[in-house]
Parts: structure tokens; C-alpha cells; sequence
């Protein structure tokens, strides 16, 4: 699903679009020799997932022609989730545990579809059974694991690779650390996660915006 088709013309409209859609780091999955995925690697992230109750995290997403976009992720699940761009992107995506919702404040639309219909969903969806449709793919190293996840049943939901690094500090034991995704119109965008913390206090009111089309403010 493209989300940017008719916004504007901005060139990071479609990676904002897809934040929510991501080129896999060749680092990650395209070593010269993959290392075999190790059993019950599968299992290790579904549970990783479904550990994390609330987290913050800085992020930087790149779109497919190069360029880059930092910011700040908030993270609350099920179904939550923040991502504060830079003032300079006056956009921002956001969840309300239901709902995706893309805010374009520079020409005043907002965009809504079902958290389960993106790419996003296997992150966001607590009915999207990620071990259901999850694949391991091979990684550059033991430390990595990687799992795309698909419903070939709805080609249009798109595919998200989640890349997880093996970290005894991060729930389950693995470090949601990227994550690939790409839509029904294969845009993609890399999503990168740093300074991660866990636990901590997300109110509610982080998941919710002022709606532009009435009031042309920014929250």
C-alpha cells in the first residue's frame, strides 16, 4: 500500500510513507558466506517481540535513492508507536494502537489504515502471528538473526525483515536492532535502531496528534 501516492512531492514521501517499508543492510544479510540460522532462533525473536512492553529508541531511516531522516521511536505495545521526525520533516507517523496514521503538517493531510495492513503490522499487529509467517534468513554472523515475515495470503500487506542482534541486556535476548520492509508497490526504506531503552513510561497521549486539516498545528 502506498501511503504518499497523492500527498506530495517531496522525495522522502515514500519512505515516510513506508517507515514502514526498508532495503535489507547488506552487512546484515548479504554476507559473502551467511551463517546458517540456528534452531529455535524463530521462537528467540517472536519471544524478544513480545517482550518489549515499552521502548525508546533514536532511529535513522533512509529511503531507497539515499537520503536519510533521524529521529526518535517510542514504542508501546500492543499496537503503539511514535516516529518523531526531525522539525525539518514536518511529518510524523504515528499509531494509536489501531490505526497508522502519516501527518503531512507542511500541506495539511492526514493518511489512516489498519495497523495490520502495512508492513509495520508484524511489529504493531498483536493478531499478526510472526511465527506463522516468519522465515529465518541467514545472517552475517552468529550474533544476527533475522526474520522475514509475509502473508502470502495478502501480497498487499507487503513483507518486513526484522533484523535482531543477540544482546543478554535486551528482552529475550535479542536486540530489535532493524528492520527491512517492503510494500505492495515496492517502496523501500531502512529503519535503524540505537541507544534502545526499555521499561520506561510512554503516556498514552505520545500515540495521539493534532489533526492539521483543522488546525494547521503540529504536536
Amino acid at each position: 500500500m502506498t501511503i504518499l501516492h497523492n500527498i506530495s512531492n517531496k522525495p522522502l514521501g515514500a519512505a515516510l510513507a513506508v517507515a514502514l517499508g526498508v532495503a535489507v543492510p547488506a552487512s546484515y544479510l548479504a554476507a559473502p558466506a551467511p551463517v546458517s540460522a540456528a534452531a529455535g532462533d524463530l521462537d528467540s525473536a517472536v519471544a524478544a517481540l513480545r517482550g518489549i512492553g515499552t521502548m525508546t529508541a533514536d532511529f535513522t531511516q533512509t529511503d531507497r535513492s539515499g537520503q536519510t531522516l533521524p529521529g526518535k521511536l517510542y514504542l508501546k505495545r500492543p499496537g503503539k508507536i511514535r516516529f518523531e521526525y526531525a522539525p525539518s520533516a514536518k511529518m510524523l507517523v504515528v499509531s494509536n494502537g489501531k490505526s497508522l496514521y502519516l501527518v503531512d503538517y507542511e500541506v495539511r493531510q492526514v493518511q489512516r489504515w489498519p495497523i495490520g495492513s502495512s508492513p509495520l503490522g508484524a511489529l504493531l499487529d498483536p493478531s499478526r502471528d510472526v511465527k506463522a509467517y516468519g522465515t529465518l534468513l541467514p545472517g552475517s554472523s552468529n550474533d544476527v538473526v533475522a526474520v522475514e515475515v509475509r502473508d502470502r495470503k495478502h501480497p498487499e500487506y507487503g513483507v518486513i525483515t526484522l533484523v535482531f542482534v543477540r544482546d543478554s541486556s535486551a528482552p529475550g535476548g535479542l536486540r530489535l536492532n532493524s528492520w527491512v520492509a517492503l510494500d505492495a508497490q515496492n517502496h523501500r526504506t531502512t529503519v535503524r535502531l540505537r541507544n534502545h531503552s526499555y521499561g520506561v513510561a510512554i503516556a498514552d497521549a505520545k500515540f495521539s496528534f493534532t489533526d492539521p486539516r483543522r488546525t494547521g498545528g503540529r504536536r
